[in-house]
């Protein structure tokens, strides 16, 4: 899990921390909190990284 993001990202690490994310946000469905963060994370990441969104969190 990562615990923050920030504008000092490498983006070399995009696509893993993106998968283990997205696996992390559907088992944490059910708490609201956890979703908007790691939702947040996903789309911070897609958007500094300029990676086209394959997969929007709902």
């Amino acid at each position: 899990m990562l615990e923050n993001v920030e504008s000092n990202y490498d983006c070399a690490n995009a696509g893993d921390d993106l998968h283990n994310l997205i696996q992390e946000l559907e088992q944490f469905q059910g708490s609201e909190e956890q979703c908007n963060r790691l939702k947040n994370q996903i789309q911070f990441i897609q958007n500094k990284c300029s990676i086209t969104h394959e997969h929007n969190p709902k």
